[in-house]
């Protein structure tokens, strides 16, 4: 073992750090729990391992990451995980052992408990000292264990360019085996500290402003809860300001009326009511008239025929259950009476707090599947007519928030359209009496 070199560097690192802590001033950001509200951070860097002269190896470059935990201000924990690719063969003259004549590879584990020793004027500069246990593994033995046991202590300095990144530079001398070997581990890198950034806090200031000019004082906004740095709260095309004060439309809520078209799109394009999902009262929403059927949203007369059925299916199955036969039957003759009617059947799900939207698609597909296979069998309707599609819980009617409304939402529509060449009664599905309208007897 070296006389004592590894134990004086030591003792003059200590002094030194400290002598840095306690003499460092200058500003910072404003104090706050930053160690408590963030104590995770990790780190990446380089470093050098530097054996003592009487052993096999020489020297090693490494890449280490760090993963510590502040406890508080001044206390903390890290782990450490280091890879040197290249571990030097050395050159000494011990008869008793050979010369390895090779280069090696190593991994290093380790673990430290940190004293910061940081100045509470100037937490740009945080000294500490450490000390800890750790494992070193050789790609081939060296002394009597691999791996070998070090206890280590040493010191470091972080520099905190802000709350969340800082640079680092550590010094560790290690005893390690059983004929208590002093090495020497030198290691710089970078750190960052998850959840440190500093959150926004909105504040009105010298009376009431209007920061991002939708037509909405921030006051104003804060009751209501959109966000008054975004004049777009819910990204639907209209501003906060339009929305409340001339629309009467929610500013949160980018589909005011559940129709499937967003707010904006209703107003600026399609010139249809954004608080009423059925603008033209034909029976269809708005939205489906434009992305589904391609009809005129502000044309009653357009609209497809549509049958809303509450059908219950068993827990997570897709079987059709018999007492529903009777109200398919009517969509049956519906399209028997008019061979060129086609028809789309539709799946809807309620939303839960434990919904999955995947597993939600494809069961509302299966169920509406299921409702396409009755009207297919029983009425003999040819099935290139019939378009099953599942929409999950992505199109509700209202919103999910009580059972009532869940039980509205889980439904089942069938779009039939005509072929122009025959008349019924929507509701029975009877044929019309083209003088006086009314169903023709059965």
């Amino acid at each position: 073992m070296e006389d004592g070199i590894g134990m004086k560097s030591l003792r003059w690192l200590f002094a030194a750090a400290a002598v840095v802590a306690f003499a460092s001033t200058g500003a910072f950001a404003e104090e706050r729990d930053l160690f408590e509200e963030a104590p995770w951070y990790a780190g990446a860097g380089v470093g050098y391992m530097h054996y003592e002269g009487d052993e096999q190896v020489d020297y090693g470059l490494y890449l280490g990451g760090r993963l510590g935990y502040d406890f508080n201000k001044y206390f903390g924990t890290e782990i450490g995980l280091d890879f040197s690719p290249l571990t030097k063969d050395g050159d000494f003259k011990d008869p008793n052992r050979d010369h390895l004549h090779e280069d090696l590879w190593a991994i290093r584990l380790s673990w430290d408990g940190l004293l910061h020793l940081r100045n509470a004027r100037n937490l740009h500069w945080d000294p500490y000292l450490a000390a800890g246990v750790g494992l070193l593994y050789y790609e081939k033995k060296l002394n009597d264990s691999n791996p070998e046991l070090s206890l280590h202590a040493g010191a470091g300095l972080f520099y905190h360019f802000n709350d969340m990144w800082a640079v680092r530079l550590d010094w560790r001398s290690a005893v390690v085996g059983a004929d208590t070997e002093f090495d020497q581990f030198f290691f710089a890198g970078m750190n960052y500290r998850w959840g440190a950034a500093v959150k926004p806090v909105y504040s009105v200031s010298g009376g009431d402003i209007d920061s991002d000019g939708d037509g909405l004082l921030d006051s104003e906004e804060a009751a209501i809860g959109t966000d008054p740095f975004n004049p777009d709260t819910d990204g639907d095309g209209l501003s906060d300001g339009e929305e409340v004060r001339t629309y009467k439309t929610d500013p949160l809520n980018p589909d005011s009326d559940y129709d499937g078209l967003k707010d904006g799109a209703e107003v600026l394009v399609y010139k249809t009511n954004p608080l009423d999902p059925d603008t033209d009262k034909g029976g269809v929403t708005d939205g489906h008239e434009v992305i589904e059927d391609g009809t005129d949203p502000l044309n009653g007369a357009d609209d497809l025929q549509l049958f809303t059925l509450q059908i219950e299916f068993d827990y997570d199955r897709a079987n059709l259950r018999p007492q529903y036969h009777q109200d398919l039957d009517v969509i049956i003759k519906v399209l028997q009476r008019d061979p060129g009617a086609t028809a789309r059947v539709e799946g809807h799900a309620d939303k839960r707090p434990k919904s999955q939207h995947a597993y939600n698609m494809r069961l509302s597909e299966r169920r509406a599947r299921a409702v396409l296979d009755y009207i297919a069998t029983a009425g003999g309707i040819d099935r290139s007519r019939l378009t099953a599609v599942g929409y999950g819980f992505t199109r509700p009617l209202v919103p999910n928030d009580s059972e009532a409304n869940m039980q509205k939402n889980r439904r089942t529509e069938i779009y039939i359209r005509p072929s122009g060449k025959a008349e019924v009664h929507t509701t029975t599905g009877a044929a019309l009496n083209p003088e006086t309208a009314q169903p023709i007897g059965q």
